[in-house]
Order: structure tokens, then sequence, then C-alpha cells
């Protein structure tokens, strides 16, 4: 059995270690024969120190270093895509092709080199340059961020490879990267790659660091430290909850992604135009990758009359047919059958059977439950529960006024959904329901399931807590995403000689300029 190093300070190095584990592989059930470390405060204040050091240094740096590194870093992925799928397959049996090695790697490759276009651009930095009162602002760099990455995208996401990664060097942060304990192997290898980027256009080392794992004290205590800058977590609402409150209470910035329900309104037009094809589309969203999304439908809105009987069973049968995919761990399967129960025991009905006699691997059968409108709101709180997995639960809602109640006693969500019919029969209906859902979510789709997230300067992948920590900012889409960690800082008439570069006086000295798209453009002047 290996045990493995972390890297830590520009090196590779032994953990101080507190404990050892191993990760799983799901298609077996069986631990990996390799061993990584839970690191105790030691290496934590080490990496705190580190990070420090290198956000200085990254200061004296041209930004042009730091979009190189995520280029160079970009090529060396695709370069070592086969590895980086085979390691990742193993820990999480996600598929090789085409979810790993093509469509995974492909929007991970492209985030990191938007991110790239983004430092040379200067898109994120919002330069606004005040000619008649001698101010200038614009966004700067914070200092070390901590990154926590989730289980179900260790690509795109992960700690040291997805767009929170790519968005705080971005910025010209260090990143101290926490793995997550379902494939630290895979975070090893794109931390070896990273490093190798570092190395060839010179990026100090340290501007990189990862750590597997640590006590839940330990990562309280990290994202709680003064020289933490702000921190960045993927999971669950329990996790990051008590994040939330540590970072919080000691005053430092944290940026959450925890729960989400993202549900799905069908209006009775809809239903009766395209039921069918409603129902593939639903079934594929909640099925695909075991529903181990975070914008998966956990809950769909159905009228209780004979078209909402017609797609619930369509949906049953669809659910029951299709593909059992893995869970990423057994703590997922868990957590499905715990909620189902309790959910059933409130008046929730089961459609489809939860048991799987699939032998070792990770796995329960695709699971359908429904409940009445009236009983989703006797038991608001509970049938919200996030059941992470392939899952989901159908509400019966008796008119559309009952609706609007519901949406008002809802959480937030990242996404909400509303298929109505394609010829407006069901408009009225419309401009009711969707002034309420859009208070309630971040990105709001007409006739389209919210499972896809596009890389676009466009897309919001945020929303009303609890689904993040704070509506206002996106994990995805840049510049938006870079500017969760950076500051705005003023030069209020310094002297031209000691401004950064792109504060300096442009050619045309007059009105309030901003500086968009890699030039400047005058804008209103608000001071007349």
């Amino acid at each position: 059995m290996t045990k493995h190093k972390i890297f830590l300070a520009g090196e590779w190095r032994q953990a101080d270690s507190e404990a050892w584990f191993s990760p799983y592989n799901p298609t077996t059930g069986q631990p990996i024969e390799d061993s990584y470390p839970v690191s105790s405060w030691q290496d934590c204040e080490v990496a705190l120190k580190a990070a420090s050091e290198a956000f200085e240094q990254l200061k004296t740096l041209g930004e042009n270093k730091r979009a190189l590194f995520l280029d160079a870093y970009a090529n060396n992925i695709e370069a070592n895509k086969d590895a980086l799928a085979e390691i990742a397959h193993q820990e999480t049996g996600l598929a090789v092709v085409p979810r790993l090695s093509e469509v995974e790697l492909s929007r991970t490759t492209m985030q990191l080199r938007e991110a790239a276009n983004a430092i040379r651009q200067s898109s994120w930095r919002n330069i606004v340059i005040d000619f008649a009162n001698n101010i200038r602002s614009w966004l700067e760099p914070i200092g070390p961020v901590v990154v926590f990455g989730p289980n179900n995208f260790p690509f795109a996401f992960g700690s040291i490879s997805g767009g929170d990664f790519a968005a705080a060097i971005a910025a010209g942060n260090p990143v101290i990267a926490k793995a997550h304990p379902s494939h630290p192997g895979t975070t090893r290898l794109f931390t070896e790659l990273a490093q190798q980027a570092a190395v060839s256009v010179g990026l100090p080392l340290a501007s990189i660091q990862l750590v597997y794992a640590m006590s839940p004290e330990n990562g309280l205590k990290l994202v709680s430290d003064q020289r933490t800058a702000a921190t960045a977590f993927t999971g669950s609402k329990k996790a990051g909850l008590a994040l939330k409150k540590a970072a919080e209470d000691a005053g430092n910035l944290i940026y959450l992604e925890m729960s989400s329900l993202n549900p799905v309104i069908l209006l009775k037009g809809a239903l009766s135009e395209s039921s069918e094809s409603i129902a593939d589309e639903f079934t594929a969203s909640c099925t695909m990758a075991a529903g181990q999304l975070c914008t998966k439908p956990g809950l769909v809105f159905v009228p209780n009359s004979e078209l909402g009987d017609i797609f619930i069973a369509q949906i049953k049968s669809r659910f029951e047919s299709a593909p059992v995919a893995t869970l990423l761990s057994p703590d997922s399967a868990t957590n499905i059958a715990k909620t189902s129960r309790e959910q059933i025991r409130l008046g929730a009905r089961r459609l489809t059977d939860l048991s799987s006699e699939e032998g070792e691997r990770f796995c329960n059968n695709n699971l359908l439950l429904s409940v009445e409108g009236e009983q989703f709101l006797q038991n608001v709180e509970m049938f919200q529960a996030e059941m992470f997995g392939n899952a989901a639960l159908v509400v019966r809602y008796r008119e559309v006024t009952q609706l609007v109640t519901i949406i008002n006693k809802m959480e937030g969500n990242l996404t909400g959904c509303i298929y109505s019919h394609s010829q407006n029969i069901d408009e009225s209906d419309y401009q009711l329901l969707e002034p309420l859902l859009r208070q309630k979510v971040g990105r709001i789709l007409n006739d389209k399931m919210p499972t896809g997230v596009a890389v676009s300067p466009a897309m919001n992948h945020g929303g009303p807590f609890p689904s993040t920590g704070h509506p206002g900012f996106t994990a995805v889409g840049l510049p938006a995403s870079i500017q969760r960690f950076a500051g705005l800082k003023c030069y209020d008439n310094v002297r031209q000689s000691r401004l950064p570069d792109l504060l300096k006086d442009t050619p045309k000295q007059e009105g309030i300029w901003r500086h968009i798209d890699g030039q400047y453009q005058q804008t209103e002047d608000s001071t007349k």
C-alpha cells in the first residue's frame, strides 16, 4: 500500500498526520490500495504561512504569469486525460467515456483557458476612472483562498482543477486545496500537473498547495484563520453551515454551494401538449450520473388531474426501466433511504421500489415518491430535504393558487423551471407563478430541465440561501466568478506615477470611463 505525500510550500512532503484513509471503488465496494493522510493543524499552519508568502510574490509578478500558468495547466491536463479519467473512474465509478475523458475534462480545460483570457483582458477588474474628481477604482486580489472540492465533479469542480480554483488564481490569489476523500488520487494527479505548469512559467510553487483531509475542528479553524482571505466550498448543507458560521464569526469571506431541489413546475397546458417528451427529459435529468448533480430536479409539481395521473404513470414506468447508475459513496444510499422513510411517514407514497440486489456496488434503484400539495404544506421542511442521488418527489397540486402558497414557503434553490404550452394558452398561470419562483432561484428556465450548466459569462450557478451562502455571486461564468475573490480598491487623487498602469490617464481625459472587453469606454457622467 502506497502512503501518499501532501504538496506544501512548493514540495511534496510527508504529512504531519493524525490518521490515514483509503478511498473506495464504488463499482466494487472495495477499498483502493492507496493511503492518504489526515493532516494535523501543523500542516495547515505550514500551508497558511507559505500561501501568505506566495501572495506577496504574486503581487510583484506580471499578470501574464498567471495566464500562462492556466494555459499550461490546461495543456498538461489534456496531455494526461487518459490517466486522469482512469483514476477518477476507479475512485468515483463515473464513466470514462463520455463523462470523464470528454465531457468533464473539456469543461475543465475550457474554464482554465477562459480564466486566462479574463486575466489578459482585465475583464474581471471592473475598472472605473472618474477624471473630474481624479478618482479611480478596480478590483484587486485579496489573499490565500481555501477551496473544498465536492465528490460529484472530480475535474470541473475539483479543489485544484475546477472553477473555484481557476477563479481564485485568475484574481491573483494562492490556493490551498482540500481534496475530497472520495477521489484523493485524482486530486493528487491534478496537483502534479499544476506543479509542472507552475515550474514551466515561473509561478511561485506555493501558489498551489494540497492537503487530502483534516479533522472537522481543523477545517473550522482553517476557514476562520485571519490569514485565510476567502473559502469556496461545494458539498453538504450540514458541513457548509458549520464552515459558514466559523468563517463569518471571524469576519472571513466564504462562498458555499450546499443544497438545492431545483423545482420543476408543470402547467396543464404543457402536459396536454408534450407529456411524453417531458417525462423522458425529467427521467433522464433525475437518473443521469445517479442523480448526483447539484442541479438535479428533486421536486416536480404536477396538477392533481387526469393529465397529472398520466404523467406520473409515465415517469414511474421510466424510473423503473432506466439504468441504475453507481452512487459515489454508501452515504448517498443511506441518506436517500433515511429521508424517503421520513417522507413516507409524513404521508408520501412510494411509487417505485428503493431496494437493490446489486451486491457490493454502491447503488439503489431509481426512487420516485408522491405527495399531495396539502401534505407538502403541512411539513414543508421535511419535504424539502434533499435526496442527493437518483430520487425525486412528485407534488400533486390542486390548482395554481395552491402552487402560489407552496412557492412562497419554499427555500432558495439554484434553479427553477416552468413548463407551459408552446402557444401560451396558460400564460396567465405562468405570469402568476414566475415572479414568485424567480425570487426563490438563481436561474429560471422555461421548458428545459436544469441539469446543464453552460460555461458562459451569462450563467449564474448560485442562488438564494440555502442553495448558496450568498445570492449575489456565481461559481460558474467568467468574469463574475473571479470577482468573489477580489476586493474593491479606490485611488483618490493618487499621483500618476504611483498608479497601476490600467488606472493611469487615458487619451481622452474627461467624464467617467470604464475598462470593458480590453478597451476603455466612456459612460455617462453621473456627477453632472
